[in-house]
């Protein structure tokens, strides 16, 4: 397996000076141009992103070092079953876009502690901006940093993992320190590099199993291959396991647990995330409805395909090491581990495709560091700084503090990462992050859907929710079965392998979203008929336009066809 060649690096280094130069132009050109106040511009490009700059920013946020990485990894270990994270939020796309979108401009809502505030009371805001922060710092922002910096380095072939984490920094924070205007746009450069970059790994990968195969250099013969060696890793709907059934088989089932599911965890996690996520509603905050919408639906659409970047090279990684190959890429470290699929795979790339491939990963990295920066810092100073800390800050010195702010979660996240304190290594990128959201996505999600279209909602039963919601997540994730039982009419508590029983996650993330439902729902039937805080809405809000319903029509119908296809 060769490493970096001079052309790999050449390309790398004209990818840096690229997307850095176009921020710097963007920026410069912003500053001469701007028509919204300091603070709006930089935190949120109010006005000034188009259509397909919102798309692209919002896939090039979503997709990072935990898609190319952890996600190529689940494909490795689980199969196309994944894909459902990706397909799943087209629909939820098509939600937050047609129902969620039009209250927030509406109401001008710029940040979602803001919404919070708007919809309920000071409180509930504060404890959510403080939770916000945490999770963003903690999980997100780290993870991102220490799973990419991870994956360069090995594909590199050296022992810089430390130089990488600081290079990836402080490239982030150069984009970042730009603003929201110079993020979104950059970031259609960042999509660009990693479709192309992501579609040539995913090409070499196919022609590694023809050959492997002896079909000659042929993508589709290889695809072909994958097909009739591993059938079972292109089902989306996985078996419940039965009692005599392998722990392989169960620990895939406790990551994706079949058509369950999609009863339960799946849509909170999708509807939580593109919906009542700072990171990820910034991008379409400061646009009109139908340049809102259009960006959301056209992300929708390239969400449809991500799978084909970050699943099957996985996917061709589990086929070749099934089959003899891979063996010493995929062990490093003495021991199989899945996330190393991706970076095994770019390995065997050509010179120049390398380093267009690194580019990409990297183009994924970055752009979600900056634009997790960047939300750390909107929620910070909007909701924090202002409001309780320097109430008559000028436009000037919100956006220093947004900056110092950047600059400060990008440092405590090398601190973090730099001995991997957080142990993600040891539990999986893209388990890490999808279960540790999940501890608090059942009572986010929850509040903002009754706050959205329950008039009765109210503040207490607000702040009920969210404790709820972390509670239940801790007793369904951690001490139910030993409590109740491995089996019961609520759930069904399987072997991890160590010792211990566990429910699927995605399965306690949906009990746990039920009962803060139920609880919210007592709470709030204490208080008056109608919420005088509550959200005025009326049925023109949510008409949508013929290209709207055309571009719905389409993700429909093209999702219907993949599920028919690999049910």
């Amino acid at each position: 397996m060769n490493k970096f060649s001079s052309i790999d690096y050449i390309i790398f280094v004209i990818y840096f000076f690229v997307v850095s130069g176009y921020g710097y132009w963007v920026y410069t050109r912003k500053k001469t141009v701007a028509s919204t106040s300091g603070s709006h511009d930089f935190f949120l490009a109010e006005g000034s992103l188009t259509w397909w700059a919102i798309g692209a920013s919002l896939i090039a946020s979503n997709i990072s070092a935990e898609q190319f990485i952890g996600a190529s990894g689940q494909g490795f270990q689980v199969g196309l079953a994944v894909a459902a994270y990706e397909w799943i939020a087209a629909i939820a796309l098509i939600i937050v876009a047609v129902w969620f979108i039009p209250v927030y401009l509406k109401n001008k809502i710029f940040t979602m502690p803001q919404f919070l505030e708007t919809r309920y009371n000071k409180s509930t805001s504060l404890i959510m901006a403080i939770f916000w922060l945490f999770l963003y710092v903690f999980v997100n922002l780290t993870s991102i940093l220490f799973l990419g910096a991870l994956a360069i380095n090995s594909i590199s072939g050296g022992d810089h993992l430390h130089a990488i984490i600081i290079a990836l920094a402080v490239f982030s924070l150069v984009i970042a320190l730009g603003g929201m205007k110079v993020i979104g746009f950059t970031d259609v450069i960042q999509v660009l590099v990693l479709v192309i970059g992501g579609l040539a790994t995913t090409y070499i990968a196919l022609t590694l199993v023809s050959d492997h195969f002896g079909l000659g250099k042929d993508a589709l013969a290889g695809f072909g291959a994958m097909l009739k060696d591993s059938p079972d890793h292109f089902k989306m709907i996985l078996a419940k396991p039965g009692p005599n059934a392998s722990q392989q088989d169960v620990d895939k089932y406790l990551l994706l647990p079949g058509i369950a599911m999609y009863f339960a965890g799946q849509w909170i996690v999708n509807l939580n995330y593109w919906g009542c996520n700072q990171y990820i509603t910034q991008r379409a905050l400061g646009a009109n409805l139908k340049t809102a919408r259009t960006g959301i639906l056209f992300a929708g659409l390239m969400k449809l395909a991500m799978p084909i970047i970050v699943i099957l090279p996985g996917i061709a990684a589990y086929v070749l090491y099934k089959n003899g190959g891979l063996q010493h890429e995929m062990n490093i470290g003495g021991h199989l581990n899945p996330d190393n699929s991706y970076s095994a795979v770019l390995g065997f790339l050509p010179n120049g495709l390398k380093g267009l491939s690194v580019a990409a990963l990297t183009a994924a990295i970055v752009a979600s560091l900056a634009g997790k920066a960047n939300s750390i810092s909107t929620i910070f100073t909007m909701d924090i700084y202002k409001k309780y800390i320097k109430k008559d800050a000028d436009e000037k010195s919100m956006v220093s503090m947004g900056k110092i702010i950047i600059a400060l979660a990008l440092f405590v996240s090398i601190l973090l990462t730099w001995k991997d304190l957080l142990g993600i290594g040891g539990e999986g990128g893209f388990t890490f992050i999808q279960k540790y959201t999940g501890f608090i996505s059942p009572g986010i999600f929850a509040i903002f859907i009754l706050g959205f279209f329950w008039k009765r909602t109210t503040g207490a039963a607000a702040i009920t929710g969210i404790i709820m919601g972390f509670v239940m997540s801790i007793l369904f994730n951690n001490y139910a079965p030993q409590l109740f039982g491995n089996d019961t009419f609520l759930y069904t508590a399987y072997p991890n392998g160590h010792g211990g029983y566990e429910i699927p996650f995605l399965i306690c993330m949906g009990l746990s979203f039920l009962f803060t439902m139920i609880s919210i729902v007592v709470v709030s039937m204490f208080g008056p008929k109608i919420n005088p805080k509550h959200f005025v809405l009326d049925k023109g809000m949510f008409k949508v336009e013929p290209s709207t319903l055309a571009l719905i029509v389409v993700t429909l119908l093209l999702l219907a066809a993949l599920y028919v296809k690999f049910w």
